[in-house]
């Protein structure tokens, strides 16, 4: 009975903090669940099905089946004293697990997720073990959904991992086509300096009456320009490339994005250079997605809002009246995969700004 007067004491110096205005918030917030910034939050991949477990969570807590109790418990001779503390207790043993299950997801990493689910159940085997007497335990369908909650973040864990070794493959296929350009490059130059040579020397036989010198060299010409022509083919279709989707919420407004396309191994740093001087604000980014044919990928976008396009005069301008959401929608449908999306622009720099400006 000491330790269940220490449980007590201790629910009784935790309530009455943390208000908030919304009596469903609080009822979660009593029993520990925060909406915390979850490793899910901007997974396109994911995001719903976080926000379908959350929403059983949520329906678990507020019916009052977390915890399971027993409930003839009876505390000095009252059933209804007894039935109060088990509530109470149960609260704080669900306040407990839930933490536990929040620190198990915070410090989730690629490949150590039996730990984790090895420690979320030691901490469901602890509350029965100090619920005994009142027949006290978590629901296991409510541990079930911490642990999909878990199996999920950590099935994203593995494809980020994965991500981050395709990303390194992906700046060494980038590597290869600069190389590749830049051979195509010296080769065009120097095709072209030997089609002048020869339309040089072509003249002068021309001029000097030699057709059968000149119609041989003709010929050598054509081989040249026919050269020519496969390079710069060879040059146009070199396609790999990101796929960048960018706001600029304090320049453009809420409802427009920049879809555009680099080869640069960096690609934030393609979009650093936007956000130079000729913008008050610096740019979001939402998506970087590699593609292997990005020229196609980014025209198919690009025809996709072309009703929406910002300048229907220069269609080099690519901007567009769309949301994040919008584009990401799209994108989904055409590449699937699509890991990670920043739905929302942060533009850290525009809202602290924003207050301080002039009124009107």
């Amino acid at each position: 009975m000491h330790r269940i007067a220490e449980l007590e004491a201790a629910l009784g110096r935790t309530s009455g903090t943390d208000l908030v205005e919304l009596n469903d918030q609080r009822v979660l917030q009593d029993v520990g669940i925060y909406r915390y910034h979850h490793p899910l939050e901007d997974a396109a991949a994911y995001k719903d099905a976080l926000a379908d477990i959350n929403g059983r969570v949520d329906d678990i807590v507020k019916t009052g089946n977390a915890v399971l109790a027993a409930d003839l418990f009876t505390f000095d001779g009252s059933l209804a004293k007894g039935r109060r503390m088990v509530t109470d207790l149960s609260k704080l043993m669900l306040r407990a697990y839930n933490a536990e299950a929040d620190n198990c997801v915070r410090s989730l990493r690629a490949g150590n997720i039996t730990t984790a689910k090895k420690r979320l159940e030691n901490a469901m085997k602890s509350i029965e073990k100090l619920g005994v007497i009142m027949e006290m335990r978590v629901n296991p369908d409510y541990h079930q959904l911490r642990v999909e909650e878990l199996e999920l973040t950590a099935d994203y864990q593995m494809k980020i991992q994965e991500e981050r070794e395709r990303a390194r493959e992906e700046r060494e296929l980038l590597r290869e086509q600069r190389r590749a350009e830049q051979e195509l490059s010296a080769e065009r130059e120097r095709l072209d300096k030997e089609k002048a040579h020869y339309q040089s020397a072509l003249a002068q036989l021309r001029a000097k009456g030699d057709d059968i010198a000149a119609d041989e060299l003709a010929s050598r010409l054509a081989e040249i320009e026919h050269a020519i022509e496969a390079n710069d083919y060879r040059s146009a279709n070199i396609r790999a490339g990101y796929i960048y989707v960018i706001s600029n919420v304090g320049a453009l407004g809420p409802n427009m994005v920049k879809i555009g396309m680099t080869r640069r191994l960096e690609p934030r740093d393609r979009v650093r250079e936007l956000g130079d001087a000729s913008v008050p604000f610096l740019y979001d980014t939402h998506a970087l997605f590699f593609s292997d044919d990005a020229v196609t990928l980014e025209n198919e976008l690009h025809k996709t809002f072309a009703h929406r396009r910002v300048n229907f005069v220069n269609e080099r301008r690519e901007f567009f009246f769309a949301t994040p959401a919008e584009v990401r929608d799209v994108l989904m449908k055409k590449v699937g995969g699509l890991l990670e999306f920043n739905e929302t622009p942060e533009a850290p720099e525009y809202y602290q700004s924003r207050g301080r400006w002039p009124q009107p």
